[in-house]
């Protein structure tokens, strides 16, 4: 029914991946696969939504606050997560960072600590130091088949006095991993233990190819909050638009006053809230088929990688549509590799060290595009990592 193999030529369209390559990567005739949005068309069900409410013709002011918004979004989670969350404590942000950042300044002070697994995604090392927040890393340990917590790092992380927030990414990125109900305990009751509360990112969570399980299935108190957005799962970010269940009240208002008053950003953008409710309350169906040309995707990286260069040992990741791949078993020069791939194959991949110390020697490539486009910049990597070897 949805044909996700079909290519959408996005170049003049003002996007960050195709017409913008050249800021970050210093040529404009470059393939991308570089930021983490996806080159599909987004379900018909909010296209159709979105059309609809251009053809009335008024864009005024608007409302997040409403039934319809709030009960779409909670009724997401009733369904595919069996999780049952109070629309009263839901808000609206316009993004994500957004929300993360306000709650950050309102649970810590600056020189206070944030404590992050890494590799971490970027924006949250740049969100905390221009927040003047100290970002305390608990780096994750790779095995043979995924990435795990070094607990007593991790816990010797929390005790530390200035340990004031857990900020979580629930599924991980860039690494791919999906917690499991043991992991999320641990990290509750280590939290609480220790008095650090926690803020949940669960953009990636509609992209988890395993067993996705909410903060507030394990949370222990009211301390934490769960942020998302339906941006990633429905390829909707230029529509802006986010939200989080803040279950305090006093944590709640504090925030909503901020969103108000101090900010002026109360009125959302109405296609942001048409489209989430469209998404939520029809999209099913073509979402779960968007997964599977995903995970078939990532699979196809994976075969691929692994007969060609077998000493990657690359694994499927539990969840999201970026491929992480650890190339330190090679030994190659990372600069000289991204030299090859720009200059010799017209081909952009982002470089792991943008996500920290911990992301060195590794490569993010972002497969949420047709399989011909992974095809071709595959191939290219697989001979740009063989010129090296030679």
């Amino acid at each position: 029914m949805f044909d996700f193999s079909q290519v959408v030529d996005r170049h003049g369209t003002f996007c960050t991946q195709w017409d913008y390559v050249q800021d970050r990567f210093g040529h404009a005739d470059l393939l991308p696969f570089t930021i983490s949005d996806m080159d599909f068309e987004t379900a018909p069900c909010v296209l159709s939504a979105v059309k609809q409410r251009m053809e009335h013709g008024v864009l005024g002011y608007s409302r997040w606050n409403h039934d319809e918004f709030k009960s779409a979004v909670t009724g997401w989670f009733e369904r595919r997560y069996q999780a049952t969350l109070e629309t009263e404590h839901l808000v609206y942000g316009p993004s994500v960072i957004y929300i993360i950042s306000q709650l950050i300044l309102q649970w810590s002070k600056p020189g206070e600590g944030v404590l992050v697994h890494t590799p971490a995604y970027d924006a949250f090392g740049n969100m905390l130091s221009a927040n003047y927040r100290q970002m305390l890393t608990s780096p994750l340990m790779k095995t043979d088949t995924c990435y795990e917590i070094d607990w007593p790092q991790f816990e010797t992380q929390a005790a530390l006095p200035q340990c004031k927030i857990l900020l979580l990414c629930s599924p991980q990125n860039p690494t791919g991993r999906v917690w499991t109900l043991d992991e999320l305990q641990r990290m509750a009751q280590i939290c609480q233990r220790h008095d650090v509360k926690v803020i949940s990112d669960d953009i990636h969570m509609d992209m988890a190819f395993e067993r996705y399980i909410p903060w507030s299935q394990v949370a222990v108190d009211e301390d934490w909050a769960l942020v998302s957005s339906g941006s990633k799962s429905f390829n909707i970010p230029a529509l802006t638009g986010a939200y989080a269940f803040i279950p305090n009240q006093e944590h709640r208002d504090a925030y909503l006053t901020q969103l108000k008053a101090a900010h002026g950003l109360s009125s959302p953008s109405i296609l942001g809230v048409i489209a989430h409710i469209a998404a939520y309350q029809q999209g099913e169906e073509w979402l779960e088929a968007l997964k599977a040309y995903l995970f078939e995707n990532l699979k196809y990286v994976a075969d691929t990688l692994n007969q060609q260069i077998p000493q990657l040992n690359y694994q499927v990741p539990q969840g999201t549509y970026l491929a992480w791949l650890d190339l330190n078993p090679l030994n190659i020069d990372m600069d000289e590799l991204q030299r090859i791939l720009i200059e010799d194959y017209k081909v952009a991949i982002m470089r792991g060290d943008t996500y920290g110390k911990e992301g060195q020697g590794y490569i993010r490539l972002n497969v949420g595009c047709p399989r011909s486009k992974v095809e071709t910049g595959l191939t290219a990597l697989i001979a740009a990592i063989k010129s090296l070897q030679h």
